[in-house]
């Protein structure tokens, strides 16, 4: 079974398509940025797009991780193809849907676009502001494309056109006065610092678009977890605060917490559940967290350092290129560190997604769960007080 999180989608449904005046800046574009493994991509197909569809919107979703290997315009255009040839489908589902949540007749004929849909986003072809126009002319309602693991767009000629078009698409069409329906961008990604970038980095097509971190999974979901379990789990069903802060201990993901639960059930009968699964966590989390950590002991002796001071000082850091900060890591890398190296090796670690650029000249961890077992790790080692 699925757990639903049916109020959160409900509520970013009315932000993105009946705004507040404070939330209207949505209409340049969300980004939402998370962990891999922490749902994201369950929250969008199970409750964020029901959501939108039952506010009549029409949604386009794509996953740019489904086919790593394909151009991540190719994929994005595709899907949107696919979308509009639904629509114009006499009698397909996605229109007797948006007939039965909206007040458009559309249901029997299917829409008429004055346009051929293999045109769309090809050089020279019909331009996606233009078929977003049309479409939203004729359906009357708003349209909401969804690009999951947006960063994937990044870095290619093609992902760049492609952003730039639908940036380009969000002004044509939400800044047009009586505009019957709004069209809507939302990204979400697991790569946080390349996720930021799209939207504060000043070359990227959505600088100032709004982001946020994907809202993780709560007590609500403790207490869902413990009700489907305590069959199987009979006198081993541990408190709902104890499981709250193992699963927070293990990055906020399902799966190591159903591990975890596993694991409970294997204890001999009479275990006290409260006691063991703490250390049933930590154990797990930090397996999870080597993984991470093990990219940051690749990188180097500089790395490490500079992991380390952004973990000491905590919050947004400035990179450190002071002539203290320069000694510092000199003293402790046992030679001279110039200001260039300390910039290459934070590229390098935002690249990996261990750091992210907060704004100009200061970063931030990506992660505060790699965050907190490097801390932990340091501690083991002596390396820091306690």
């Amino acid at each position: 079974m699925t757990f639903r999180r049916t109020a959160l989608a409900q509520e970013m449904a009315q932000q993105l398509l009946r705004p507040s005046f404070l939330d209207t800046s949505l209409r340049s574009g969300l980004f939402l940025s998370g962990q891999r493994r922490v749902g994201k991509t369950t929250f969008l197909a199970s409750d964020l797009i029901p959501a939108l569809e039952e506010c009549g919107a029409i949604v386009i979703y794509v996953d740019l991780w489904s086919q790593p290997q394909a151009n991540p315009a190719d994929l994005v255009h595709d899907a949107i193809r696919k979308s509009l040839d639904a629509l114009q489908t006499p009698g397909s589902g996605v229109l007797q849907k948006l007939k039965r949540v909206t007040s458009i007749d559309a249901g029997a004929a299917g829409f008429k676009f004055g346009f051929k849909l293999a045109d769309v986003g090809k050089e020279g072809g019909v331009s996606l502001a233009h078929a977003f126009t049309e479409l939203i002319e004729q359906a009357q309602t708003d349209v909401v494309l969804i690009v999951d693991e947006v960063q994937q767009a990044l870095g290619s000629a093609d992902g760049d056109s492609m952003l730039h078009a639908l940036k380009a698409t969000c002004d044509a069409i939400n800044t047009r006065p009586d505009t019957p329906g709004y069209f809507l961008f939302v990204g979400t990604g697991s790569h946080r610092a390349r996720v930021q970038e799209l939207s504060i980095k000043g070359n990227q097509a959505f600088n100032g678009a709004v982001t946020h971190d994907f809202p993780v999974l709560g007590r609500d979901f403790i207490e869902y977890v413990l009700q489907q379990v305590a069959p199987q789990l009979a006198t081993k069903v541990p408190s709902i605060p104890v499981t709250e802060a193992a699963f927070k201990r293990m990055g906020s993901r399902p799966e190591e917490l159903m591990k975890a639960l596993s694991i409970l059930r294997g204890l001999p009968p009479g275990a006290d559940a409260d006691e063991h699964l703490p250390t049933i966590a930590e154990s797990l989390g930090a397996a999870a967290a080597d993984v991470e950590l093990q990219k940051i002991e690749a990188l180097g002796p500089l790395a490490a350092a500079i992991f380390s001071r952004f973990c000491h000082i905590g919050g947004n850091v400035r990179g450190g290129f002071t002539a203290d900060t320069l000694s510092e890591y000199s003293a402790q890398i046992g030679r001279e560190i110039t200001a260039q190296e300390v910039q290459s090796v934070i590229g390098m670690m935002t690249s990996a997604n261990l750091l992210m650029r907060v704004s100009h000249g200061h970063y931030g961890v990506t992660d505060s769960f790699v965050e907190q077992a490097w801390m932990a790790r340091l501690h083991t080692d002596g390396l820091l007080p306690e």
